[in-house]
């Protein structure tokens, strides 16, 4: 047996700081683009802050990436496609997590552009708010659905191989399959539903802090027995 504490350890405190960092991005630092009066019109005099959010944003999307090395070692172990498929959505995620902090880098552009424009000028930003919103939008909730394929595949391991309490990686499995039906709907025309996004978050915590006190059911297998399954 192998001791998995210290990684298992990482990638629990890990997900904490994704957490945390994820509700200080979408719900502080990035207010003043969804709040009143609009992003046009309150961006700009926090640009410093919105700054700060997409930087902190491409670091939460790195984490992630983190994570996924760092259980890359344990996982390949059990499956090394599955193990692979971890780390290559993790990387698209983080690639997805870039486009879309650069989309909120042109919306404070945007709204920097349109406070500096005289009144009779400013009719024209109105089309390239609908534009420059779409951009962000877009790469958001698909960043969304791979963020949440990335945690499907996770998951998946961790039930497969036992490497926590199945009941815990099944709560997860059915967690990520609600994530990703909320986060899909506006690509069908309909609202998000955020009801959907809280078992994740519960499930997250909960493996979070296993992880750190517990950690990994993790046993070294030898080369023979080793599958890519």
């Amino acid at each position: 047996m192998v001791s998995m504490i210290t990684p298992s350890r990482i990638v629990g405190i890990l997900i904490l700081a994704q957490m945390i960092g994820g509700g200080l991005v979408n719900f502080v630092l990035e207010a003043p683009l969804f709040g009143t009066p609009g992003f046009l019109v309150g961006a700009a005099a926090h640009s410093l802050q919105i700054g700060v959010a997409a930087l902190l944003g491409i670091v939460l999307g790195a984490l992630a990436v983190a994570i996924a090395i760092t259980a890359f070692p344990l996982f390949r172990q059990y499956s090394q496609a599955m193990a692979l498929w971890f780390v290559a959505l993790a990387v698209v995620g983080l690639a997805l997590n870039a486009v879309e902090n650069m989309n909120v880098m042109s919306m404070l552009s945007l709204s920097e552009a349109y406070a500096k424009a005289g009144a009779a000028n400013r009719g024209q930003f109105e089309a390239l708010r609908v534009v420059v919103a779409s951009a962000r939008n877009w790469a958001h909730f698909i960043g969304l659905v791979i963020a949440g394929c990335t945690l499907f595949v996770f998951y998946a391991v961790l039930y497969r191989f036992a490497l926590v309490p199945r009941l815990l990686a099944v709560f997860g499995l059915v967690a990520v399959i609600l994530q990703i039906t909320a986060v899909a709907m506006p690509i069908f025309g309909r609202d998000v539903l955020f009801v959907l996004l809280a078992p994740l978050g519960v499930c997250q915590l909960v493996l979070a802090i296993w992880l750190i006190v517990k950690g990994f059911r993790g046993q070294v297998r030898p080369a023979n027995e080793r599958g890519d399954g």
